[in-house]
This record gives C-alpha cells, structure tokens and sequence, in this order.
C-alpha cells in the first residue's frame, strides 16, 4: 500500500486501486498520521488539527470514531488480512506503522537531502539525478484536496518550501554540470511562479549573459527591479546589481552569478 499526499491525497492498495475516505475529517486524520509516518500522534494533537482551539466537548471520542473508520478502510485494502495492521492504538495516542518508502513525502524528503549532500561532495551528476526523480513526485500542492488544521498547515508550508530548495539545487547541478544555458526555459518558468525569489532570476540573467544574449539578461534584471520596487519597495541585491554593472559593460558573455545553494536555508 502506498500513500501520495503531494498533490490530492490518495491511498493505492497493492492491487493499484486508489482509495480515499468519503469523510473529510478521517482525510484530516491519517494525513496527520502520514506527517511523517511512524511517528507518534496524540489523540490531543488530533483534537487540536481537527477542531483549532475551540473543539467541541464530544472531540476525544468524536476522534476515536474517524481513528475506528480509518482503520477499518486501510484493515480492508490493506495487510491486516495478513495478521498485521497498520493503525495501531499507542497511549497517549496513534501510530501509523507504515514503510518509509511508501508515503511520497518521505521519499522526495530522502531524494533531496542525499542530492544537497552529492553537492556538497562535488557530485553534480548524481545530485541532479535525485532532484530530477524527487521533483517528478510533485503532482500539485500538497494535500490538495485535504481541508488541512494549524499542524497541517505548518508541514504542508514545509514541503512548499523543501520543493523550491529542490528547485534551487537542481538550477545549481546543472550549472556545475555546463548546462546552465539549456534550463534557460525553466528558469523563465521558475521567476514567473516564484517573482520574488531573486536567486531564480540572478540564475536567469547570468544563463542569458552567458548565452550571449545581453540585451535580454538586462531586460530580466529590468524586469526584476520593477517586481521588487512594485511589490516591496527595494532594489535587487548588491551581487544582482553587480551583475547588471557588469552586463552594461561586457563586450562578451561573462561568469555565472556566483553559487548562492550554500547560504539557502537547510535541508
């Protein structure tokens, strides 16, 4: 049995039959569960998810009922038949005893810490081949179709987050790899989706600089300057101007911005 929660939420039984609970609040549930898998949740920290700050007095067994209906959705698709379950009741709480290498998240988490560590040993070949097979994970936003609490919430901003940091490192193997000029499309995608992210568009204007298309790396900074002054009031960056300095002056194509991966937050 596998679970997907990047993008909708779906359960797939080994039979490949997809799987989801009609009621909302028992999606809430195991997607808690899942968050990451293994671990233990409290029937409190349900509460909290499920009903914020003001739950209702019938909350605590109003959680046993969906923890009852999720359990005997996964006891029917899933290994129970075998003599083992994968919800198991642990005081104070749930645990969701599932594989690692069966919830997506888990998986695109492990693709992205192993590739940040080939990076760091000078191995973009092998970092851009986990990024590529951690970022084909994505099928929308996280628990789409799932009406997510404050913990859900936290966690799914986390994935968000760990996938543009994918994004970045996948920009920075490529560039180490001399193919900086190829993901030109990306890029315009990427500072597109993302216009205030001014790592995507210092990569952009340097792939364009290097290409020999001058004119159009100082019309992306341009188009960078406008973001900012319109949606915050500030300039690019001291490294981003530089760049510009140097573009107004270049006679040919010129350095890369330099690798910014290192000062990004951690994975």
């Amino acid at each position: 049995m596998r679970f997907n929660l990047i993008g909708p939420f779906e359960i797939v039984a080994d039979d490949g039959s997809v799987h989801l609970p009609t009621t909302p609040k028992v999606c809430q549930t195991l997607a808690l569960l899942l968050t990451p898998p293994g671990e233990l949740v409290t029937a409190e920290s349900l509460v909290r998810e499920l009903w914020g700050d003001t739950p209702p007095r019938s909350a605590p067994a109003t959680v046993q009922t969906y923890v009852h209906q999720a359990r005997r959705m996964l006891d029917e698709h899933g290994p129970a038949s075998r003599g083992s379950r994968l919800l198991v009741t642990r005081p104070p709480g749930y645990v969701l005893e599932v594989d690692p290498d069966d919830v997506d998240i888990t998986v695109f988490e492990r693709l992205v810490t192993r590739a940040r560590a080939a990076l760091e040993d000078d191995r973009p070949e092998a970092a851009a081949h986990d990024l590529c097979a951690a970022l084909a994970l994505w099928r929308g936003p996280v628990l789409s179709n799932v009406s997510a609490g404050k913990i859900l919430e936290g966690r799914v901003v986390y994935l968000t987050e760990l996938r543009i940091r994918a994004l970045e490192l996948r920009i920075e193997a490529e560039n180490r790899l001399g193919r900086l000029r190829e993901a030109i499309p990306e890029l315009r995608t990427l500072v597109h989706d993302y216009p205030l992210n001014e790592w995507f568009h210092g990569q952009l204007i340097s792939a364009l600089h290097r290409a020999g298309r001058r004119a159009e790396a100082l019309e992306a900074y341009q188009n960078l300057y406008r973001i900012l002054d319109t949606e915050l009031g500030l300039e690019p960056s001291p490294e981003l101007r530089r760049l510009q300095a140097e573009l107004l002056h270049a006679r040919g194509p010129g350095p890369a911005v330099a690798p910014l991966w290192k000062a990004s937050f951690a994975v």
